[in-house]
């Protein structure tokens, strides 16, 4: 029977003074055990002996030191969930389909270290050497056809592990006719090396399998409250006192006429929808989308813009320009004005 606990009746005040390690979740006996068992069961299909571990941490992640995937607490109790969505505005991995999605690109990273493939001039020379730096930020090609498409922000871009770990996860997925889905892209090339790569290690034991301990992976010593300011700091940008000439263009200034609204009450009436088509579109992340909305919308107030309701194109040109600033912030890491 799953565990009960007190503090899934409480406020969101109260729960946020709580520490994560005081949470007490944990992956069995709960929805994640059937998704990690569900990744097992694809690896044993494939003829792969590893099995991954799962224990709970503050995010997504697999370390080389230990052939398991860190998930994060918040996935491990629907209340845990409500308060992610309500404080980030949505939850990584918090449906079955995109909790396995992550699993197998996670899984990929397990398989990787397990086998030492990195080491191996093939690997190197199709994703490249495993060794270089994580940047602080990437410059995605969204139209590469270099790179598989699995997890969002095209992020088999980012780095070769990352390369690495998403076209794992393309070719373990279960029905997916990757040959078709990439005829004709140079990412086949990765796809058919990891293809044979699994060939080659299908019934092996690991070769670099170190024992776990809890104690070199406890990010749980913090309070919620801390972990989501942590959180929404890292989702947030400095931008600069931007946008005028952009928003005097889309708006007018001051209300001409009765029939006008308040720029401002326009975003916030369609916030919802634009931000749903952007991160559609973009893959962004909603938080960060949402503080642009935000500041957009306190910009609209000091310089007092007006909108006609009537006017249709309005909601088009206004997502079509938040997503110019989302796509120069992938491209260079700052919300830019478009030139």
């Amino acid at each position: 029977m799953p565990r009960r606990f007190a503090w899934t009746s409480w406020s969101d005040e109260r729960l946020l003074q709580l520490r994560l390690r005081d949470l007490g979740v944990a992956v069995e006996e709960t929805w994640l055990e059937g998704c990690l068992s569900g990744i097992h069961d694809e690896l044993d299909q494939r003829g792969l002996r590893i099995r991954p571990h799962a224990w709970i941490s503050d995010e997504w992640f697999s370390a080389e030191s230990t052939p398991g995937i860190a998930i994060p607490f918040y996935l491990a109790h629907p209340r845990l969930m409500r308060l992610e969505r309500k404080m980030m505005l949505d939850v990584e991995g918090g449906t079955l389909s995109e909790c396995m999605r992550i699993l197998r690109h996670e899984a990929g990273h397990v398989v990787q270290h397990s086998y030492q493939l990195q080491r191996r001039r093939r690997w190197q020379q199709l994703f490249g050497r495993s060794s270089i730096r994580y940047p602080s930020y990437y410059r995605p090609n969204p139209a590469s056809k270099n790179y598989v498409q699995h997890l969002r922000l095209w992020y088999a871009q980012s780095h070769p592990d990352e390369d690495f770990a998403e076209t794992f996860a393309v070719w373990l997925t279960p029905g997916l006719d990757w040959r078709g889905r990439y005829r004709g892209w140079k990412a086949m090339q990765k796809l058919e090396c990891v293809d044979d790569l699994m060939r080659s290690i299908a019934g092996k034991p690991p070769v670099h399998e170190p024992k776990f301990r809890v104690a070199d992976y406890d990010c749980l010593n913090v309070k919620l409250k801390t972990y989501y300011a942590r959180k929404r700091k890292l989702y947030e940008d400095s931008y600069a006192d931007f946008y005028d000439n952009d928003l005097r263009l889309l708006f007018a200034a001051g209300p001409d006429d009765a029939g006008r609204q308040r720029a401002s009450e326009f975003l916030r009436k369609h916030r919802r929808q634009i931000m749903n088509s952007i991160c559609q579109w973009t893959n962004e992340r909603k938080y960060r989308v949402n503080k642009l909305l935000n500041r957009l919308i306190a910009r609209c107030d000091q310089l007092d813009l007006y909108v006609k309701p009537a006017d249709s194109m309005v909601n088009l040109q206004v997502a079509s320009y938040i997503t110019t600033l989302v796509m120069n912030y992938l491209f260079t890491g700052k919300f830019k004005r478009s030139k």
